[in-house]
């Protein structure tokens, strides 16, 4: 992403701007699917709108890109994105129930079934309408989260009937240490998902899916058919504590509202947490909470102006915060022009740091009062 100036006037009505390049995000998708072999298609995950940076303009770019298999969470999501992209394959992660099988077999969806219980409900409704409906299990490898145990693909093998109106198109699981390369659940979760598919191979002889962001990056023998990147594609690291291998996607900046200069020693913000020296410089962003930007940032997030780096000083509120630009020239600090929160200097990694927390939480955090744009890829579609 070009860096752009901290001119005044560059938005109107909100306090904050956030950039989306979409060129960046297929940039990011190409980089993902090159390390996985021949064999192995590259999906996407755009589950939250996109992590919150707009499903319509994010899905296009990656099916104009290459992308053909999709993950979301919720039935909702999938009908939306069948809407936008009436020739993929939308995996629902979070399965089925009685209330949303109707609408999930309507538009084509495909359910991620992880208990008996989604099985029997996917299957009943599919023998009732007398036709075949597709499914992806997954399986519990060791997250204990969602997914089959070994004891209920037992079962399911027991009673094959238990899926015969149903076109299983394969097995998936979910790596939980991926992020850590050498941490010895990798290799266990890798054993125990062979381990299942192998199981469970007379029932769902198709797509095996094991590899999130960070597992791409693992071993090959990880990949499978099947590799589900989501964080990656968005510039989030997916090797803490190497250099990051992605093209940076998000900007976002905070409008200045205000600068004042401190003509006597005094506090800054509520509960009086940071107090400033006779001189100071104080300007004031018009984001806050309310718009992503975490309370936990208070006193300990860095934003740049022109290159400098500059301090959130005082507690976060839910509309503003204030940055001490005491080390920025005059010009650069005036009323309307922006300041970069996240930026190449300042990637989201290095904000989500700050706030105590990871990427994904920012990114889905960042608030819909923010003016948005886009850059390149499906920006006009």
């Amino acid at each position: 992403m070009s860096r752009s100036s901290n001119v005044a006037g560059r938005i109107r009505g909100a306090g904050g701007l956030l950039t989306v390049d979409l060129d960046a995000i297929a940039t990011n998708y190409r980089t993902l699917a090159a390390r996985l072999g021949p064999a192995t298609q590259c999906g996407g995950v755009v589950k939250a709108d996109a992590y919150g940076l707009g499903l319509a303009p994010v899905a296009r770019t990656l099916w104009e890109t290459g992308c053909r298999h999709f993950f979301v969470a919720l039935t909702e999501e999938g009908i939306a994105l069948r809407a936008l992209l009436p020739e993929a394959r939308i995996y629902i992660f979070d399965g089925v129930d009685q209330e949303t099988t109707p609408d999930t077999a309507a538009h084509t969806l495909i359910p991620v079934l992880s208990h008996p219980g989604q099985v029997e409900t996917w299957e009943t409704f599919a023998g009732a309408q007398e036709t075949r409906l597709p499914a992806l299990l997954q399986v519990d490898t060791g997250m204990n989260r969602l997914g089959l145990s070994p004891a209920e693909a037992d079962t399911l093998l027991s009673d094959p009937d238990s899926v015969a109106a149903l076109d299983v198109d394969g097995v998936m699981s979910h790596l939980a240490c991926a992020d850590e390369p050498d941490h010895p659940q990798n290799a266990q979760q890798l054993q125990n998902f062979r381990d299942m598919i192998a199981k469970l191979e007379p029932l769902a002889p198709g797509t095996a899916s094991l590899a999130n962001s960070s597992g791409v990056f693992l071993d090959p023998a990880f990949h499978f058919d099947l590799a589900r990147p989501g964080a990656a594609l968005w510039g989030i690291n997916p090797q803490p504590g190497s250099p990051n291998p992605m093209a940076q996607v998000v900007k976002l900046q905070g409008k200045i509202l205000q600068t004042r200069t401190i003509d006597t020693p005094s506090a800054v913000g509520y509960g009086a947490t940071h107090r400033v020296r006779r001189g100071a410089r104080i300007a004031t962003i018009g984001i806050g909470y309310a718009d992503g930007f975490f309370r936990s940032l208070s006193n300990s997030a860095s934003a740049f102006i022109g290159g400098i780096r500059v301090p959130v000083v005082g507690r976060v509120s839910m509309d503003l915060i204030t940055i001490d630009v005491s080390a920025v020239p005059a010009e650069a600090t005036q009323a309307g022009n922006l300041v970069d929160i996240i930026s190449p200097q300042h990637p989201v990694d290095d904000l989500a740091r700050e706030a105590g927390t990871i990427g994904y939480e920012v990114l889905t955090a960042l608030g819909r009062r923010l003016e948005r744009r886009y850059l390149g890829g499906g920006a006009g579609s």
